[in-house]
């Protein structure tokens, strides 16, 4: 069962079936392209014949350097002509020497599991640490039936199970060399390092303190311990890495029936906490997340959180000020002053999207202690005339003080009448062009029932479709270019649809089309020529309304001309997620997650989330 079937389950909402605010608008296909590609790079100076111009700028198009290849159903990954990929490395390869290699009858121990890569590799950010190559990777969370493998239903038996689980979890850091053999881990390296569920943190900004984030380990409210669902990544200027908590609520349950106080039960209502939790049966072992003994614990997860991957005796901090949400990536760019600005998305149906801008700004070689923990935060909304406006979350806007607004985010973006959004997942920022992206995976209750805070789901503005299974991709450009603008102007860059199966909204924008359907977009890196990577983690049936999908699969956009090429497809079972290049852009990693069996060892062996390693087979670049 995945996040959002589990909140319906556990959270249902009332349903709704008449909104006052819909498209009024038509939704042609033809129509809807011209303003999905009437803007955008280049678009401001061709004007309204962009549309009649697009064929022949795709047909004269040498952006991708590569065969599209065909969608596949089959359990390994596929790229194009002219591309080989490899494993650099699997859930369970060890990070340092005297620990053995993944034991596929016991799934290794809970000590072991805190010195191997991690499980479930999801974001991630490539690192040049002096002259050392090093990746920063997140490991989501578990599979428990593979995990656990001599456990009763993947059920944790012990707290010995649950310690395993916590230590398979959080974020691996790891220097990679490419030699003759290809990438691989370099085993023993001094910057190796694995943060898990345990790790101590710092906690800084508005919320530090505050009693709702004080407990009986931590009176302070200053300090805790681990990094929770780590999903989406992000890389500062400075060189530290980004790792941003999103599905927390599920570690937690209680063992008791409790009265909680009305500020914290509204919250966890909105952040979906329940007592039973998910099957981490974490809080039958470790009274850290049984709700009953330490209600105020899961106020400090939810976070982004920074760690410097160049010293791995540092200690990460929550950086609170970008708010507590499930987040899903945080993508950091300048303004042209240098204020640091960080887009985030809050990846569940109905919920918003969010951006951070600094009151310093950024020095090269300066302090930046304050840059992420002094500043706005602000939340989207988006006009149906393909305007919007970033509304800051202050205490005068919402009503809640400034800690409060923190630790309760979603509550105080409700209160400014925030735009609810089809779950937006990856932001990310063109490093040629003032514009950025966001992922809307997609969203089956849009004009059915209102989110988790009551917030109606009208169909309209960058949520067109009722009932939205495909998804699509919002891309804004901030007003004088500037991304601490607080005005911008937004278009749909694509809806993806399968125009095999329906006429109108749902068969996608034209530049969806028989030869590169996909669907539910989720992962997203713009490279250094302006190519939008897309990453898919939807409905893999290849049936009904996903037939000709296949598997997910990763996608080359170009968004000049709108054209959208397949590049690879993963195996049967997974998500395509995380992406990052190397030091001289020739290799391009890619994040495989929760494949079925047999990738990618073979059958009879257990399923492994790996990352691979893609070059061309000339060496040149892939990005």
């Amino acid at each position: 069962m995945s996040a959002d079937e589990w909140d319906e389950v556990n959270f249902p909402r009332p349903e709704e079936t008449q909104f006052d605010a819909v498209v009024e608008r038509a939704l042609s296909r033809r129509g809807f392209l011209g303003g999905v590609l009437a803007f955008g790079s280049g678009a401001a100076v061709m004007g309204a014949g962009l549309f009649d111009a697009i064929p022949a700028l795709a047909q004269q198009s040498e952006r991708f350097a590569f065969k599209p290849v065909p969608t596949a159903t089959d359990g390994t990954v596929h790229v194009p002509e002219g591309y080989s990929w490899k494993v650099l490395a699997s859930w369970g390869d060890p990070l340092f020497s005297g620990v053995p290699e993944l034991d596929q009858e016991t799934a290794g121990s809970a000590d072991d599991a805190a010195k191997v890569f991690g499980e479930n590799t999801d974001g991630m950010e490539f690192f040049l640490v002096n002259g050392k190559q090093v990746i920063a990777v997140n490991h989501e969370y578990t599979n428990n039936a593979v995990n656990l493998p001599n456990a009763p239903e993947g059920l944790p038996q012990s707290a010995e199970d649950v310690r395993k689980l916590q230590n398979l979890q959080g974020v691996a850091v790891m220097e990679v060399a490419e030699g003759p053999d290809g990438w691989a881990i370099v085993v023993d390296s001094p910057l190796n390092r694995r943060i898990t569920h345990n790790t101590p943190m710092k906690i800084s900004g508005p919320a530090a303190g505050h009693d709702l984030m004080k407990t009986e380990a931590d009176p302070t409210g200053t300090e805790s311990l681990g990094t929770f669902n780590n999903c989406g990544s992000g890389q500062t200027p400075w060189g530290t890495y980004l790792t941003c908590e999103e599905n927390f609520n599920g570690y937690f349950g209680a063992t008791e029936e409790v009265d909680y106080p009305e500020q914290i039960a509204e919250g966890y209502k909105r952040y979906g906490l329940s007592k039973d939790g998910w099957d981490y049966e974490y809080h039958k072992y470790d009274s850290r997340f049984d709700t009953s003994k330490n209600p105020n614990e899961p106020h400090r997860a939810g976070w982004v959180v920074e760690i410097d991957p160049s010293d791995p005796e540092s200690t990460p901090v929550k950086r609170t000020a970008l708010g507590r949400i499930k987040h899903e990536n945080a993508e950091v760019t300048l303004a042209p002053d240098g204020r640091v600005v960080v887009y985030m998305g809050d990846d569940e149906r109905g919920e918003f999207l969010y951006r951070f801008v600094s009151n310093d700004v950024y020095v090269p070689g300066g302090d930046t202690s304050t840059l992420l923990e002094d500043g706005q935060l602000y939340v989207a909304k988006f006009n149906d005339d393909m305007t919007g406006e970033w509304v800051a979350l202050t205490p005068d806007a919402t009503g809640m003080s400034a800690p409060e607004i923190a630790i309760f985010t979603r509550i105080a973006a409700s209160k400014v009448g925030a735009t609810t959004m089809d779950r937006p997942e990856w932001v990310a920022v063109n490093p040629v062009s003032a514009e950025a992206y966001c992922a809307l995976t997609n969203n089956k209750n849009r004009g059915v029932k209102t989110n988790a805070g009551g917030d109606e789901q009208p169909v309209g503005g960058p949520n067109p479709r009722e009932a939205n299974e495909y998804g699509q991709i919002v891309r804004w450009r901030p007003a004088s270019g500037n991304h601490a603008s607080d005005s911008f102007d937004w278009d749909l860059y694509v809806m993806a649809g399968n125009p095999t199966v329906h006429d109108g909204a749902y068969a996608g924008s034209e530049n969806v089309n028989e030869g590169n359907l996909f669907n539910s977009p989720d992962g997203m890196a713009v490279d250094t020529t302006g190519v939008v990577w897309i990453q898919t983690d939807g409905d893999y049936s290849n049936e009904g309304d996903f037939a000709g999908n296949g598997n997910n699969q990763m996608l080359a956009g170009d968004p000049v001309t709108g054209r959208i090429e397949r590049f690879l497809t993963g195996p049967n079972g997974s998500e395509v997620t995380g992406l990052c290049w190397s030091a001289d852009r020739r290799t391009m990693f890619v994040g495989i997650q929760h494949p079925d069996a047999p990738f990618p060892d073979g059958e009879g062996k257990l399923p492994r989330s790996s990352i691979i390693a893609i070059k061309r087979d000339d060496n040149a670049y892939v990005g």
